[in-house]
C-alpha cells in the first residue's frame, strides 16, 4: 500500500519502504514507479494537463485541445470542466437563430470570480518581475480570504493587491505599497486598509521590513557598484542602531544612506534619482539625511574607499 501525506491541497503519494525517493511516472502505462526498488506505487495516473500545446504563430482558427486547462486545486471542482466550442451546422441552433449549447453555467460565480481575481494576481506580479512562488502564495491567500467572506463590501481588486503585498513580505522578497499601487488600479490607502483586515481575518501576521530588505533592489536599480551598496547597507544599519532615525521609515533611511554613500564615491546619484527608484519624495530623503549627517563618520565602514571626504558632503 502507499502511504499518502498531505501537502498543501493536493496528496502526495510516496513508496512505503523508500518515501524519500522521487517517484518516476511512465505516461504510457499511467504507473508511478519507486526507482530505488521497482514498486508500482500508483496506478491509473490520470494526466490533467493539457493535450495540445497551443503556439502563437499558430494559423489554425480552431482551438485542437478537446480536455480544456490544466487542473486548478484551487477551485471548487478544479476547474476540470467541459467548454462547448461554436457550433457551424444548422443542427447547433434554434429556429430563432440561438446556440442551442452555451458555457454560461459550467463555472459556479464564486470560481469565476476567484479565476478573475487569479488572472489580476498574475499580470501585477508579471510586471513587477516576481516569480511564480509568489503567485501561488498570493493565490492560496486570496482564496482563504474569499472563503471566509471576512472582507464583505471590499473589491477583489484591493483584497488581491493587499495579498500580492503580503506574500512578498512572507517570502522575504518586501514591496513597497507604492510599488504594489503602480501596478494596481487601487489606491494606497485603499492597499493598506485591506492589507489590516486580511492579517486580522486570517490571524497571521509579517515580518517587520528593515533597510536590508531594499537595499540591493534599490542599488542595483541604481546602478550603483558593489562598494556603494555594503557602505549604504553598513550606514543604515549603524544608524538604526545608534537611534538616529527613530520614527523614520526604513525605506526613507535606506534612501538616504544610498544618497550619502553616493555622494562620499564616484558613482554620485542626486535625490530625485534616488527617490525615484525608492518611491519616497525629495524633502523625505533629506529629512533623513540632516538626521544622520551630524554622525557620517561613525557611519561608514572602515575599509571605505572616499572619492569625497566626510567632511566635504553635501549638509543639505
Amino acid at each position: 500500500m502507499a502511504s499518502t501525506s498531505r501537502l498543501d491541497v493536493l496528496p502526495r503519494v510516496t513508496c512505503p519502504n523508500h518515501p524519500d525517493s522521487i517517484l518516476v511516472e511512465d505516461y504510457r502505462a499511467g504507473d508511478m514507479i519507486c526507482p530505488e526498488c521497482g514498486l508500482v506505487v500508483g496506478d491509473r495516473v490520470i494526466d490533467v494537463g493539457s493535450e495540445w500545446r497551443t503556439f502563437s504563430n499558430d494559423k489554425a482558427t480552431k482551438d485542437p485541445s478537446r480536455v480544456g486547462d490544466t487542473q486548478n486545486p484551487l477551485l471548487s471542482d478544479g476547474d476540470l470542466t467541459t467548454m462547448i466550442g461554436k457550433g457551424t451546422g444548422a443542427a447547433s441552433f434554434d429556429e430563432f437563430g440561438n446556440s442551442k449549447y452555451q458555457n454560461r453555467r459550467t463555472m459556479s460565480s464564486s470560481d469565476r470570480a476567484m479565476m478573475n481575481a487569479f488572472k489580476e494576481i498574475a499580470s501585477m506580479a508579471d510586471r513587477i518581475n516576481l516569480p511564480r512562488n509568489i503567485v501561488d502564495r498570493t493565490n492560496n491567500l486570496f482564496k482563504q480570504v474569499y472563503e471566509q467572506k471576512s472582507l464583505k463590501g471590499r473589491s477583489n481588486d484591493a483584497i488581491a493587491s493587499a495579498c500580492l503585498y503580503i506574500a512578498c513580505r512572507q517570502e522575504g522578497v518586501p514591496r513597497t505599497f507604492k510599488e504594489i499601487c503602480a501596478v494596481s488600479r487601487i489606491s494606497k490607502k485603499e492597499i493598506g486598509r485591506c492589507f489590516k483586515l486580511i492579517l486580522k481575518a486570517l490571524e497571521t501576521s509579517v515580518d517587520l521590513i528593515t533597510t536590508g530588505d531594499f537595499m540591493s533592489r534599490f542599488c542595483s536599480n541604481l546602478g550603483l557598484p558593489k562598494q556603494v551598496q555594503m557602505a549604504a547597507t553598513h550606514i543604515a544599519r549603524k544608524a538604526v542602531e545608534l537611534d538616529l532615525v527613530p520614527g523614520r521609515s526604513p525605506i526613507s533611511v535606506a534612501a538616504a544612506a544610498i544618497y550619502m554613500a553616493s555622494q562620499a564615491s564616484a558613482e554620485k546619484r542626486t535625490q530625485k534619482e534616488i527617490g525615484d527608484i525608492a518611491g519616497v519624495a525629495d524633502v523625505t530623503i533629506r529629512q533623513s539625511y540632516r538626521l544622520i549627517y551630524p554622525r557620517a563618520p561613525d557611519l561608514f565602514p572602515a575599509d571605505f574607499k572616499f572619492d569625497t571626504p566626510v567632511d566635504k558632503l553635501p549638509q543639505l
